[in-house]
């Protein structure tokens, strides 16, 4: 029996589950609380027991945004890890509390913003103060990564001095840039949370540099979007091969894009602080030039990923302009749900560029657009994708199958996703594009002709987060199957092999050294001169406001 179809040992597979079952939990409640916000900004329905709308929105954005997607992703690629390098019982007791320290610190975030002590939204802008918890709860999330990102480089160190002068296995190469790219950019989100804001929300220190708290969350803000992104690329350039039948299409083109996505996520966060004072335009400018190098590897991975449908299509003798797309495998929900996830990547990656541009974010900058593209990119691209691995991870980790029943329903459940996202994203745009606003609760604004179109494209919303919904309890319901009750069998680990007249890869792309110090250079370069400023010319901050959403 190959390799990938050898299953997994208890011990490992209930760690790696024990990450899932927090995933899915999270999908869960998350999504709740999104239909219950698209409800509310309807203006057909009053959120019950006197919720507050803006604890509701900061429990979907934590939840899906932060708590989901750090677990699958962890929780995954120790999967892929231990496939490629292994994993010792010293890593997998680390592992274990990486788990723990991750889950502590979210029960703590979690219960401060349902008792309403943290409606501050997932990006916790100062000056909205939440309690201290929170804090400490998102630090622990942090350091809890952290433990995970190390056991991580641990496997790959242990592994290549096992085999001196042996390029990595690319799944263990890319899961160790992900994380190095996580390690580096939570640097200042942490460094944010420790020193400015538990200080402030103790008591402590009676103001905080916003424009300082807010460009070091854009710091890790950007970087945060590669970090759920690069575990999608992982399973399209390695994985979705296999399934289709084929080989890997290029190790050393895999290894470069995956490179630059590392030296072109983190330095780029002031495109996100374009129309904000206090930051040099040509610091701006720069950063906005170093966002648009990230286009290079994008396209590297879309030529990369075409080119083994098509060259698998041929090998089967599929001779057409178009035979080879034709005869893919679409009903196999393991690439359907990828695909689509891949399709929504294109208007998605053109959505970006609007973002990143100096004079087009102007116009679409703190409005409703800016959610229609995170839905579209993070919560189409990226879950999709995770919904596809996790018809083939689950049934490998809980030694069952995905059956025809299973396979059938979990296509429906793509459609019904597709479906509901596409109305509401395309909703959200639109309405973006008519200026109405990020965040806000405008169901209870004043009337006006244009409050009432906003409210018309918010009910288009309201219809498309429903039909999402059903597609999340559609999903739950495929994930409980797979982990119970699926019929017992070996679902296969699909990993995808080079081919055999594959030219080698340069060994200058496992330089580490060379590409962390030119990471760092980078950084440097980008921020010290505008962070220098900022902390010799801003003002202190404002002071702690009893704001209405936030702790006070």
């Amino acid at each position: 029996m190959a390799t990938n179809q050898l299953p997994l040992a208890k011990k490992d597979a209930r760690l790696y589950m024990a990450f899932m079952y927090v995933t899915y939990t999270a999908l869960l409640v998350g999504g709740l609380m999104g239909l219950l916000q698209t409800l509310a900004r309807s203006g057909k329905y009053t959120l019950p027991f006197n919720i507050n709308y803006y604890t509701i929105l900061t429990v979907h954005g934590v939840i899906l945004g932060l708590v989901l997607t750090t677990f699958f992703i962890i929780g995954f690629q120790f999967s892929l890890m231990e496939k490629t390098v292994g994993i010792s019982d010293k890593q997998r007791k680390v592992a274990w509390l990486s788990f723990w320290v991750m889950v502590t610190g979210t029960i703590m975030a979690a219960i401060t913003i349902l008792i309403g002590e943290a409606s501050v939204l997932y990006t916790f802008y100062a000056p909205l103060r939440a309690h201290p918890a929170f804090y400490f709860g998102l630090a622990f999330v942090i350091i809890g990564s952290w433990i995970a990102a190390f056991v991580n480089f641990r496997q790959l160190y242990v592994w290549k001095k096992a085999h001196k002068g042996q390029k990595s296995p690319l799944l263990a190469f890319m899961v160790t840039i992900n994380m190095l790219m996580w390690f580096i950019a939570t640097i200042g989100v942490a460094t944010s949370v420790i020193i400015q804001f538990i200080p402030w929300s103790l008591g402590y220190a009676e103001t905080i540099n916003v424009l300082l708290s807010r460009t070091l969350f854009w710091y890790f803000g950007h970087p945060l979007v590669y970090f759920w992104l690069l575990p999608a690329y992982m399973a399209w350039y390695a994985i979705i091969p296999k399934i289709i039948g084929g080989k890997l299409f290029s190790d050393p083109l895999a290894r470069l894009a995956f490179i630059l996505l590392l030296l072109f996520s983190i330095p780029v966060g002031f495109h996100h602080q374009l129309t904000e004072p206090g930051i040099d335009p040509t610091w701006k400018f720069i950063q906005v030039v170093l966002t648009f190098m990230v286009i290079i590897p994008s396209l590297m991975t879309a030529f990369s990923i075409f080119a083994t449908f098509e060259i698998t299509g041929r090998k089967k003798g599929y001779k057409s302009l178009f035979g080879w797309f034709k005869k893919l495998p679409w009903k196999d929900v393991r690439f359907l749900a990828p695909f689509i996830g891949m399709a929504a990547f294109i208007p998605g990656g053109a959505g970006g560029i609007v973002n990143a541009s100096h004079q087009m974010n102007a116009l679409v900058h703190n409005t409703i657009w800016i959610t229609g593209h995170f839905h579209l990119t993070a919560a189409t691209t990226v879950i999709l994708t995770f919904f596809g691995i996790t018809y083939w991870l689950v049934p490998h980790l809980t030694g069952r199958r995905l059956t025809p029943r299973l396979n059938k329903l979990g296509i429906i459940q793509t459609f019904v996703w597709t479906v509901g996202m596409t109305i509401m994203s395309g909703a959200m745009h639109i309405q973006g594009l008519l200026g109405g606003p990020r965040r806000s609760n405008f169901s209870e604004y004043a009337g006006g002709e244009q409050v009432a179109t906003w409210i018309n494209y918010q009910i288009a919303q309201t219809v498309g987060g429903t039909i999402l919904f059903i597609g999340i309890l559609l999903m739950v319901y495929i994930f409980i199957q797979l982990t119970f009750f699926a019929p017992r069998g070996v679902e296969e680990f699909p990993i995808a092999e080079e081919e055999k007249n594959a030219e080698p890869t340069p060994k200058i792309l496992e330089n580490w050294y060379l590409w962390i110090g030119i990471t760092i250079a980078l950084i440097l370069f980008a921020y010290t001169i505008p962070v220098f400023d900022i902390l010799k010319h801003s003002p202190p901050g404002s002071p702690p406001f009893d704001w209405p959403i936030g702790r006070g």
